[in-house]
Formats: structure tokens, sequence, C-alpha cells
């Protein structure tokens, strides 16, 4: 299958690679120290050299991030550059990325592509990265919350066995995607016990992975940092949120219909809310589930709709590549990537 085209694919990695977990959003808390130091095990159990970056020390942090936006893109870029760093894992999202978005070393991106992984705030990062030069970065874990927590507690189906955690199915996913340049993942497997993914709305359809967090996503498209509206023709939108009232997911939806994207891309995959309210009905009104929303914001478009995927704050996350191709048969409840979401070394 062709690649998609104006992707930039990092170099995929090799057993003994370097590693750098970086802090290019919220500081190190305290008591998730122990939870930093799980994920540093979990990558280094994977095959790699793990290093951490000075801003994940505890103790760093100017007011809700590890530091001052100054301070937080010269460390990131600084990994950019060091030819001996092969990838870059955020340790936490937060609320910081936007303060540096504009200090971005993309020229060193394009010199030399490398894995870039996070969720949450950590999207904003990915998405003005792959606006910029294509960067196939890759919407999954944060080290601290995901590969030192949500990977060791969730429960995942093991066939005719008891459930188990999902360390080993997540930590092949992520070895997959990040050294195999040459073999699609394929069919991706379902993480949760409880639940599952469902079928919102029927159809298949395929094409490039974009997306992340939808409270970063949308204002994100006010900036020069948008992905071109061409970007979204044909694409898979995946998004998650967390923490606020329905009233604001409809309402990010609706920016993004009157902006033309729901007009453009073949198929939508949500993730599993976590934490939104019904904040804004009425005492006596029946509260709509995340489900209804998206179908009323939708109309009578026939776009596929697979819901409930795990993605999201409520863990574990899945590998997505941006602009990777994809396949969703929300008919069959399925997501499969068409696709190796890294390039030669």
């Amino acid at each position: 299958m062709p690649s998609t085209p104006d992707v930039l694919r990092p170099r995929a990695l090799a057993p003994g690679d370097l590693v750098a977990v970086a802090a290019p959003s919220g500081p190190l808390e305290a008591e998730a120290a122990p939870l930093l130091e799980r994920g540093v095990a979990t990558l280094t159990a994977m095959g790699f050299r793990v290093r951490r970056t000075p801003l994940t020390e505890p103790g760093r942090r100017r007011w809700w991030a590890a530091a001052g936006p100054d301070a937080q893109a010269e460390e990131f870029n600084r990994l950019l550059r060091d030819p001996e760093v092969r990838a870059i894992v955020a340790h936490s999202g937060g609320q910081a990325t936007a303060g540096w978005l504009d200090r971005l070393d993309v020229d060193a991106v394009r010199a030399d592509p490398k894995p870039v992984l996070g969720c949450s705030d950590v999207s904003l990062l990915l998405l003005a990265l792959h606006a910029r030069t294509g960067l196939a970065g890759l919407h999954g874990d944060i080290a601290t919350y995901g590969l030192g927590d949500s990977w060791h507690t969730a429960a995942v189906p093991t066939a005719g066995t008891p459930a188990d955690t999902p360390a080993d199915t997540l930590a092949d996913l992520y070895r997959r995607a990040l050294t195999d340049p040459a073999t699609p993942l394929g069919p991706l497997p379902e993480l949760r016990t409880s639940g599952g993914w469902e079928c919102w709305r029927p159809g298949r359809a395929a094409g490039p992975l974009l997306g992340g967090l939808l409270k970063r996503l949308v204002p994100l498209q006010a900036t020069p940092y948008a992905l071109p509206a061409e970007r979204f023709d044909g694409a898979v939108l995946f998004w998650e949120d967390v923490d606020r009232p329905l009233s604001a997911v409809w309402q990010d939806l609706h920016l993004l219909r009157l902006s033309g994207v729901l007009d453009r891309i073949a198929a939508m995959v949500v993730g599993v809310p976590h934490r939104l309210t019904a904040v804004g009905c009425a005492d006596d009104a029946p509260v709509p589930s995340l489900r209804e929303v998206v179908l009323d914001v939708l109309g009578d478009r026939p776009l596929p709709v697979l819901g409930q995927v795990d993605l999201g704050h409520a863990g574990p996350n899945l590998p997505l590549p941006l602009g990777v191709r994809a396949t969703v048969d929300a008919t069959a409840r399925a997501l499969s990537l068409d696709e190796p979401a890294v390039g030669p070394r």
C-alpha cells in the first residue's frame, strides 16, 4: 500500500537506542515520582536505554509548568538536535505546551526525525509538529501516568484466563510501532475488561489518522500552527476529552463543523470520556450521553463513528501515529493501522 503523502516518518529505533523522558508541559509532582521511576523501568524492559532530562526532577516548577517557556523550548530543542537521542517521551501532560510552540526547532525535526510520544496537552505539540513538518508523532501514553501507572493497574481481557494487566500487550505494541519500519501494526486490541468499543454509527472508511485532546485541537486551529484544511480530507479524526461539561464538547464539535472539518473527514474515533459532566443542563432535564452529543452535531453526515476506544485520560492508550493510514470499521467495532509508524533508520 502506498504511503500517505506529506508524512515525515521518524526513523525506527533499535534495541539499546537512547530514549529521553522529558517535561514539555507539567512538572513532576512529588507523589508521582515512583510512577515515573516505574515508567522508566518499563521503557528499559522494552530494550531501550533511558535518560531523564533535568526538568523531570522533583521540585522543578514554574507555576503550572516544569519551567518557563524558554527553558522548556531549550530542553526540547536540545533533544531534537542530539543525534544520540532516538525518541522523546513526555513524562506528563499539563497546561504549558502552548507557551513555547513558537520556539520549536522545526529544522532539527526535518534533519533528524525521531518519534515524539505523548497525549493530553502534549497532543498540541504533536499536532503542531505534524502541521509544520509532517512528523508522524505518536499519540500514546506518557511515561509517568501511562507507562508507570495505567499500564500496570488497568485490567485487560485474556482469552481463557483471568484478566491480566495490559503492560505486556502494550509493550509489544509500542515496541513494534517504534522499531519496525516494514510491518504495520494491523488490528489494534481492546484493552479494557468492561464496556468495550461501540458502534455509534455504522460504516467502514480508511484514511490518515489525525487528532488528540479535543480542547487542545480546536483552539490550535485558530493559530499559525493549525493543520491546513486539506489535511483533514479523508482523514480518520480521533479525539478524547477530560474535565469538561458536555456542553463544551458539543460546542467544540460544532466549531469543527463550522470550520468545515466534519465535512472533510472520512470517519471519527472517540476515546473513553473521563470526568465529563452535565453542567449546563437544567436539573430536571435528561442528561445526554457523549454518543448523543456526537451524533447530534454530526447530523445526517454518513460518517462511521467508533466510540469508547482505548485512548484518553482514562488510560491506557493505544499508539496512534499522526498522518499514518488507518481503517475504521465501526460496524465490526475494529480499528487497524495500515502503515508502519516509523521509517528506515
